[in-house]
């Protein structure tokens, strides 16, 4: 299983999370331990998509998120959200072997845009 995932932090408020899902037009994915019903203010946001090694739907991630961001960028830097509070994160849970692999022009434009990048990779011991 692949969870393809856009997180961003920020200072903890109500108005911030409402505003990043209103400038970024999507809905974020709800913790299942937190809502904003909560007494506590969020501080980040979070959008994700699942894959499943028969069900390859997401495998462009990148470019996804990319495209998402990128004509927003500077509506998000006015209400506080800086690159560096920006992640884009892949979680592998794998059972027989773990390779990845990503395009230049992926990497290149990450990087003109300063978005950070992780891996985390999970052998699904059975």
């Amino acid at each position: 299983m692949k969870y393809y995932n856009l997180h961003i932090d920020f200072p903890p408020s109500k108005k911030t999370y409402k505003e990043i899902t209103t400038i970024l037009g999507k809905s974020p994915t709800i913790s299942k331990t937190k809502n904003l019903n909560d007494t506590e203010d969020p501080s980040d946001w979070w959008l994700q998509f699942e894959e499943d090694e028969e069900n390859d739907n997401y495998g462009d991630f990148i470019n996804t998120f990319m495209d998402l961001l990128e004509p927003k960028l500077n509506d998000l830097k006015k209400i506080g959200v800086k690159k560096e509070d920006i992640l884009i994160w892949l979680v592998y849970e794998y059972k027989h072997q773990c390779a990845l692999g990503f395009s230049p022009k992926e990497l290149k434009r990450l990087g003109e845009n300063g978005i950070a990048f992780n891996i985390d990779c999970h052998n699904m011991v059975k």
